[in-house]
C-alpha cells in the first residue's frame, strides 16, 4: 500500500523574519515523528526534502527543511551584502543556528508531529548546523549525519572552530543516537573527516559507508529513515 504524502510549502517565522519553508508528512490522522532537514552548500530545501524527506514520509515521519541565508529564494537578497562584508558571513551563520531553533519548536508545537519524537539531518554544511543546534537543543532525541565530518585542517581551522566546533557539539549528543553516512571516495569532506567526528562521538552511534563521492547514492535515505524509525521506536511517548 502506498503512503499519501501532504507537501506543504509555507513562510515561516523563523528568526527575525519569513523563511521559505517545506512540510512533508504521510497522510496520517496521528500524530508522527519530524526531522528538521539541512541542506548543503549552494543548495536548497527542495533537494533534500525531494530525497530523503520523501523516504522519511514513506516509514511514516514528517520533515520539515528551510532555505538555509544565502540559499534557494534567498540567495538574491542576501548575496551582494554577503560579498562585500565578511562580518555579514559570520551572522549568516549565527541566523541559521537561530532559525534552525526555531525550527525544531516550530515542529514541536505541530499538531500533526509528536513533540517527543523530534530528530534533525543535515547534509554537508548542513550536518555542522545540525550538529550544533542538537548540542542545545535537547529536544532533538537523535542526529543524522550525511556527507558530513571534522574540519579539514588548514591555517583557519583554529579560528573556524571559534565559530563552530563539530566536534565539541558532537560530544555534547552524550546519549541520544548518531548517525554518520559517508562516501568512502568523497573528496569534499574526506572519509578521515568523518571518522575522526564518528570517533569523538559518544554512544549510541553508528556508520554507513557508501562506494559514492560527496553526494551519496539513494539507498541512504531509505537507510536514513529506516535508523530514525528504530531510534523513535525506543523514545517513551
Amino acid at each position: 500500500m502506498t503512503t499519501k504524502i501532504l507537501r506543504r510549502t509555507e513562510v515561516l517565522k523563523l528568526g527575525s523574519g519569513g523563511v521559505p519553508s517545506l512540510l512533508l508528512r504521510p497522510d496520517i490522522d496521528t500524530p508522527v515523528p519530524g526531522v528538521l532537514l539541512l541542506h548543503g552548500y549552494s543548495s536548497s530545501k527542495e533537494v533534500l526534502s525531494n530525497t530523503m524527506g520523501v523516504a522519511l514520509a514513506m516509514h511514516g515521519i514528517a520533515s520539515l527543511s528551510f532555505d538555509l541565508p544565502l540559499h534557494g529564494r534567498r540567495e538574491e537578497d542576501m548575496f551582494e551584502e554577503a560579498k562585500t562584508n565578511p562580518f555579514g558571513l559570520l551572522q549568516h551563520w549565527k541566523s541559521a543556528l537561530v532559525e534552525a531553533k526555531d525550527a525544531i519548536s516550530w515542529m514541536a508545537e505541530h499538531e500533526a508531529i509528536d513533540s517527543d519524537r523530534i530528530g534533525i539531518a543535515g547534509y554537508s554544511l548542513g550536518s555542522y548546523i545540525a550538529l550544533q543546534t542538537a548540542s542545545t537543543e535537547k529536544s532533538v532525541k537523535c542526529v543524522v549525519v550525511a556527507s558530513g565530518g571534522d574540519l579539514p585542517p588548514t591555517p583557519w581551522t583554529s579560528m573556524v572552530r571559534m565559530v563552530t566546533d563539530p566536534l565539541l557539539s558532537v560530544k555534547k549528543l552524550k546519549n541520544r543516537p548518531l548517525l554518520i553516512l559517508h562516501g568512502v571516495n568523497d573528496r569534499t569532506i574526506r572519509r578521515e573527516q568523518a571518522q575522526v567526528l564518528y570517533d569523538a562521538a559518544p554512544e549510541p552511534k553508528a556508520v554507513k559507508w557508501y562506494q559514492s563521492g560527496h553526494i551519496l547514492p539513494p539507498q541512504a535515505a531509505d537507510d536514513a529513515a529506516e535508523w530514525l524509525i528504530e531510534q523513535f521506536s525506543s523514545v517513551d511517548s
